[in-house]
């Protein structure tokens, strides 16, 4: 089964294409934050020299730039053409809309946004109510109206 790129991005009613999801979402998780903190380290190079180039003033930037490189990774890359992250590729999964239209950067920032909320709310337990919603889907895809399909 695989996602096809030029037809629309309802979600599928195909059972199969829900089958293993919820674990394939975990080892997407960690391969993406391991790219997040990869990615992570230039990013603080470069707010340490804006630092000393506004005489500290950019240094302010540090507490919130894990969040920032993390919105801007999550963001572009489900919002682009695969809509799916590096980690979900890897994992052979993609997030669609139950509308059918394209994620785009703001669904994609409010999914992380609310995955982020949730998690620290409910601790990863969050996790649990993919085992009993249809499709597998985690309660921040209920409130954003996506679900995450496999693309092989």
């Amino acid at each position: 089964m695989s996602l096809d790129s030029n037809s629309s991005y309802a979600a599928p009613e195909d059972w199969r294409a829900y089958s293993g999801v919820l674990s394939r979402r975990v080892f997407a998780f960690l391969v993406d934050y391991l790219f997040i903190g990869l990615l992570w380290i230039p990013a603080a190079v470069v707010v340490f020299f804006l630092g000393i180039l506004t005489l500290g003033l950019g240094w302010l930037l540090y507490p919130i730039l894990f969040f920032v490189v993390a919105g801007l990774y999550f963001g572009m890359s489900l919002a682009g053409s695969s809509q799916s992250t590096p980690g979900m590729r890897m994992m052979g999964i993609a997030m669609v809309r139950l509308d059918g239209r394209k994620i785009d950067f703001v669904t994609a920032i409010a999914h992380l946004a609310l995955f982020w909320i949730l998690n620290s709310v409910l601790t990863p337990l969050v996790l649990l109510a993919g085992l009993f919603i249809e499709r597998s889907r985690l309660v921040h895809d209920l409130l954003l109206g996506t679900a995450a399909v496999r693309t092989y």
